[in-house]
This record gives C-alpha cells, sequence and structure tokens, in this order.
C-alpha cells in the first residue's frame, strides 16, 4: 500500500468539494448583487387630463422616472403596450410588469383637488404584476425592485401635488388644507402587487416544475448507473457482491459497441412506464399538469436522453465516467437550472452553464407544459431542440468511443479470478461463491 492510495481519493474529494462549494453557495448567496438583465415591463396607459390649465400626462412622468431611476445594469425595463406585455407574461419572457392605468392623471388632479374642497376620493392605484409561475424566488425579487422604484415616485409625485396645492391656496383660495389632506397627499399613489394568472394550490407555488424535472433527470442519470453495474455484472465483465458473496460470471464476450446498444435498449425500454409512473403519482397527488399526454412523451424523451448519454459517458470514460456524470447533470446542473432562484440573480458563470445543461433545458420544457398552456415561444420550443440535441450527442459520443475501441482491439477483458479460499479457514472467513 502506497502513500498514493490515500492522496489520490483526498486529491479528488478536494476538488469535488471546491466545485461543490462554488456552485451552490455561489448559486445562493447575493441574489441582489448578482441581479442582472432582470426582464420587467413597464405598461403606461395613461391618457392625461389638464392641470392648472395646461394639459399633462403624470402617466408619461412616472415612465421616464422609472426608466432613469431603476439601475439598466440590473433590470431590464421594457416600456411596452398592454398587449405586449400581457404576451410576454404569458410566455414567461418577463418577470412582472408596472402597469400605470388609464385614469392616472385624472385621479391625482381629483386627488388635489379634494385637498381644499371636501369630498369623497380614491387614491391612484399602480399595479404591480408578478409572475409566479416563472419560479417562488422570482416574485419576491419581482416586488423589492417595484417598492424601491415607486417609493420614489410616490414621494415625488406627492411633494409635486402638495407644491400645487400649496400654490392654488396662496393665490387667493379661502379653504385650509386639514392635517389628514396634508398627509394623503405626501403619499398620494397606492401600489397594489397582484399576480398574473395565479397557480392552483397543488403547484407548491411554482416549485413542481422544479422538482418534476428534478425526477425526470434522476430517473436517467441514476437509472444509468444502475443499468451500467446490472448489465456489465451479467455479462461477466464485472462482479457482484451480495454482502459477503462475491458472485462472479464468466464473461461473455460482448463487444464494447454490442454492451452499449444492450443498455440503451434497456433504459428506452424503461422510460415510458418511469414517465408513466411520475405523470400517475402527480395526478393522484393533485398537481395540476397542464397537458397530460404531452408531458408524459417529453417525460419519456428527457429520461431517455440523459440516460443515453449518461451511458454512453460511462462506455467512453470507465469508472471516471461515474463522476463526470455526477458533475455534469448533477453539480452543475442544479445551480444552472433557474428553477429556485433565476439565471438573473445569480452569478454570471453560472448563468453561461444554463447554454448546454440538460436540467436547465428540461426545466423550460416541463415548466411550459405546466404552466404556459404548452406554449412553444414559453420554453417547450428551445427545452425540446436541446432535449434532441443531447440526445444526439449522446448517440454520436457513445457510437464512435465504442466502434473506435473494439476497432483498435480494445476489448473489455473479464475481471480477474476471485481469490482461492484458504483450505483451512477460520470460523471468521467470509465464503465466496463463484458462478
Amino acid at each position: 500500500m502506497t502513500v498514493r492510495t490515500f492522496t489520490a481519493p483526498i486529491a479528488v474529494l478536494m476538488v469535488f468539494a471546491a466545485l461543490l462549494a462554488t456552485m451552490y453557495l455561489g448559486y445562493a448567496s447575493n441574489t441582489e448583487k448578482n441581479l442582472h438583465d432582470f426582464p420587467v415591463a413597464l405598461v403606461n396607459q395613461d391618457v392625461g387630463d389638464t392641470l392648472g390649465g395646461k394639459p399633462t400626462n403624470i402617466g408619461a412622468q412616472v415612465t421616464d422616472a422609472l426608466v432613469a431611476g431603476i439601475p439598466s445594469e440590473s433590470v431590464d425595463l421594457r416600456v411596452l403596450g398592454i398587449a405586449e406585455a400581457r404576451n410576454q407574461l404569458q410566455n414567461g419572457e418577463v418577470y412582472g410588469a408596472i402597469v400605470i392605468p388609464s385614469d392616472f392623471t385624472k385621479r391625482l388632479a381629483i386627488l388635489g383637488a379634494a385637498a381644499v374642497v371636501p369630498g369623497e376620493i380614491e387614491r391612484p392605484v399602480i399595479t404591480v404584476q408578478t409572475n409566479p409561475r416563472i419560479g417562488p424566488y422570482t416574485t419576491g425579487i419581482m416586488q423589492r425592485i417595484a417598492d424601491r422604484a415607486l417609493t420614489r415616485v410616490d414621494e415625488t409625485v406627492g411633494k409635486n401635488l402638495t407644491d400645487q396645492v400649496n400654490a392654488a391656496l396662496s393665490n387667493g383660495t379661502p379653504v385650509e388644507m386639514s392635517g389628514a389632506a396634508r398627509l394623503l397627499l405626501t403619499d398620494p399613489v397606492q401600489v397594489v402587487t397582484a399576480p398574473y394568472r395565479p397557480m392552483d394550490d397543488g403547484a407548491g407555488q411554482g416549485l413542481v416544475a422544479f422538482f418534476y424535472t428534478l425526477i425526470l433527470l434522476l430517473a436517467g442519470f441514476t437509472g444509468a448507473m444502475m443499468i451500467h453495474t446490472l448489465i456489465d455484472s451479467v455479462l461477466g465483465f464485472t462482479p457482484t457482491e451480495y454482502g459477503p458473496w462475491f458472485v462472479q460470471p464468466p464473461a461473455t464476450g460482448v463487444s464494447r459497441l454490442r454492451t452499449l446498444l444492450i443498455k440503451w435498449g434497456v433504459i428506452a425500454t424503461a422510460a415510458p412506464i418511469l414517465s408513466a409512473m411520475f405523470l400517475g403519482v402527480a395526478t393522484a397527488l393533485g398537481i395540476p399538469l397542464g397537458n397530460g399526454p404531452l408531458l408524459w412523451l417529453y417525460g419519456t424523451l428527457a429520461i431517455i436522453a440523459v440516460g443515453i448519454t449518461a451511458l454512453a459517458v460511462l462506455a467512453t470514460f470507465g469508472t471516471a465516467g461515474l463522476l463526470v456524470n455526477l458533475i455534469l447533470f448533477v453539480v452543475l446542473g442544479l445551480p444552472s437550472s433557474a428553477a429556485t432562484v433565476p439565471l438573473e440573480a445569480t452569478p454570471s458563470y453560472i448563468s453561461h452553464l444554463a447554454a448546454f445543461e440538460p436540467m436547465h433545458q428540461i426545466y423550460l420544457a416541463v415548466r411550459a407544459i405546466l404552466f404556459f398552456d404548452a406554449r412553444a415561444s414559453a420554453g417547450l420550443g428551445h427545452g425540446l431542440w436541446m432535449t434532441l440535441l443531447g440526445l444526439a450527442i449522446g448517440l454520436l459520443l457513445g457510437v464512435v468511443a465504442t466502434h473506435l475501441y473494439d476497432r483498435r482491439g480494445l476489448h473489455r477483458a473479464a475481471a480477474s479470478d476471485p481469490a482461492p479460499v484458504a483450505a483451512d479457514p477460520t470460523p471468521l472467513a467470509i465464503p465466496v461463491a463463484a458462478n
């Protein structure tokens, strides 16, 4: 036994631990600092009114103030019409919308007049629409952005309105403002937060899409690990231990390519069964599934794509493929999936991974089926295309690698015969069985 027996595994574990910490802690920490390109719609429906004998549109002034005041490096503020804003909300292209109503200026004018003329009034309302179908954490970020920006707008509008009323009073208006009226003028705008297309309680505030994605990925990833081990054992390439019993079937001499095809056949056969099981459990739990048949079909494809790629990696890299698969599908996949924290609130190195990471592609498709009416523009089209691309890469990698290995005569040798049992075993000797 050499020093390397201890140092090599520890070195691998250290590298693996550093990667884990960088990905998972960087993913969840300091989302405010990492915020970039967070898409928000801004809609001004205000038609304006006449104030002090002048045509005025305070909604347009508020819009300009928000565009100037919200940092562009953090928020992608899109000034849109109401129809386009709703379309982008439905497709998940924006994570929320700030909507200024058509009577905004008129209500502020009435509010100013009511400060000196008694009467029933209502504060003008600005609506902040969140998009909970994107993800639960997205709603909180949207609310914080809107609260900060609209608080400053409210203060500015209140000051201007107070100045206008004071100017009117100084010009001879005989009525003094009451304390309540002055207080109302300092906070003239009411901000109402409402979810756009609220979800059923069974959707778990959007987390169902994340966990459904996770079980599809794990079915393909862990399924590939199990199939790889079991098929290799049956074909005599690796031994199997059942407690103290050591089983070594005779090697069959099957080629690498044919072995891989057998494994692919198993995962392809199991995938529709597993996808149906997931769908059945979700139905029994009362989870809203959107388009159930489509979810089953895509789930089958996702399991096959992940399983075939994972098996191809194992066939190409051998034992090292276990670590490669773990990093590819889990360590890098979970933080870059955007299933809990949006990519726009993660460090740039994590958001860049989402361009190719399998879990993000699966999540986009699953979320679109569950929450966005299976719209291609809401992520289903992109997710489906990338899943098929991943499947093609896995097929190509597996076929090319195993064919080259076979062609060069790098056949898989059977494991060495087990050590013989001692002639006079002690009562504590481990029994050995050979098949």
